[in-house]
């Protein structure tokens, strides 16, 4: 018996080589271990590839997420866009057109008067009205009342109106550019219930307000644009402040020489009827060369048809051979070299700075050849300038009425 098992009761063989029963599979492995068999371990090389594969999918997650979000950012911003009139409120260039009263009630806010500005299309926009408002720090110094407001005023305007306080304490006045003094004295005594003898007898009188003695009248320097006279201003007070409003014009664009200044003013009176701020500082160049040129083909003559006009007390563009002939006339450019003999209206700013930096250039005639654009052609010889003249009168010819 001792023979055939050892001490721990296996057979002999089976003691020395137990994995090798009858009982093993044939890949040499006991049963139990298909039961409790483990995957094989990645290696390096499979983590680093599947380190990256997960970094690229959490960049692409990213901007997946961040492309949304700026798809959101984009509607969200044209949704709202609107509401606010933009990032930049838009605004009028002014001065604005025609009339219409603007009613403040009692209590009304800043907001709510921006929304009525803006539904009587006085302004472009509420916010415009209201940063120009901010601006001005006028929140709290609007008051109720009926205003005189313009259509599509520059933002600012409409906000300085408002501001003036209550309307009934001025008188207001629109002075437009190319009125001749009369003109503008008429709408000041309308303006204001001062009778017109007394505005005339003090612009009869230019020395009262400090005028070189070339000046013989306030003609010219009656500064156009929007006023809103203190009630308690008289004739005097009003002139005073037109003139002053001139002469700060001329010293803005570097005229400060009194004689310089009636030369300058005189110059662009003429401007503002011969062209359009367009053309102001060209025909501004051609003017100069006329009256400083003896020799050339004009003999210094500035030969005006407006200055004619305004000393025959006419407003026309048709000036007959006679009329031009008329040395007696002192506005008369046609038969008298140099310029007239002084302004013939109120001119604006642009024509003021044009007349006083004018621009080189070689013409010596112009004509506008379309009075409802304003087309101005130029020319160096009065060969070419009688061609343009032609094209004048067709435009006239075909347009009945327009060139009285």
């Amino acid at each position: 018996m001792s023979d055939l098992f050892n001490g721990n009761g296996y057979p002999p063989h089976a003691a020395e080589d137990p994995v090798e029963s009858s009982s093993l599979h044939g890949d040499g492995r006991p049963p139990s271990e298909e039961y409790f068999e483990q995957p094989p371990l990645p290696s390096r090389r499979t983590t680093r590839v599947s380190k990256r594969v997960r970094k690229r999918r959490r960049t692409l997650a990213f901007f997946v997420i961040l492309a949304l979000f700026a798809v959101v950012v984009f509607f969200v911003v044209q949704t709202v866009k609107p509401m606010l009139g933009g990032f930049s409120a838009s605004d009028y260039p002014g001065p604005g057109t025609g009339t219409v009263e603007l009613v403040v009630q009692d209590g009304a806010t800043a907001r709510s008067v921006a929304a009525e500005l803006r539904t009587q299309d006085i302004v472009a926009s509420e916010q415009a009205f209201l940063d120009a408002l901010s601006a001005a720090k006028g929140a709290a110094s609007l008051q109720p009342g009926t205003f005189n407001m313009r259509k599509q005023m520059k933002a600012t305007d409409a906000v300085g109106v408002l501001l003036a306080g209550d309307p009934s304490k001025v008188h207001y006045a629109a002075v437009a550019q190319n009125l001749r003094i009369g003109e503008v004295l008429e709408v000041l005594a309308k303006s204001t219930s001062i009778p017109l003898a007394q505005f005339t007898a003090l612009a009869n009188s230019p020395a009262q307000f400090g005028l070189p003695v070339q000046a013989k009248t306030l003609e010219g320097y009656l500064s156009p644009g929007e006023y809103r006279f203190a009630v308690e201003l008289d004739a005097k007070g009003i002139l005073t402040q037109m003139v002053e409003g001139t002469k700060k014009n001329l010293v803005s664009v570097g005229v400060s020489d009194p004689a310089e200044q009636f030369r300058v003013l005189t110059i662009a009176s003429i401007i503002e009827f011969e062209g359009n701020t367009a053309n102001y500082a060209k025909i501004s160049g051609a003017i100069e060369n006329r009256i400083n040129n003896p020799n050339g083909e004009t003999g210094g003559r500035l030969e005006s048809d407006a200055t004619v006009a305004y000393g025959l007390g006419i407003k026309s563009y048709n000036i007959s051979d006679a009329q031009k002939a008329d040395k007696t006339n002192p506005y008369n450019t046609f038969a008298n070299a140099g310029l007239p003999i002084g302004p013939i209206g109120s001119p604006g700013l642009e024509a003021i700075r044009a007349a006083a930096h004018p621009e080189a250039n070689p013409y010596y005639f112009w004509v506008t050849v379309n009075l409802k654009t304003g087309e101005t052609l130029y020319a160096t010889t009065y060969a070419q300038h009688l061609q343009n003249v032609a094209k004048y009168t067709a435009w006239c010819a075909a347009n009945a009425g327009e060139c009285k």
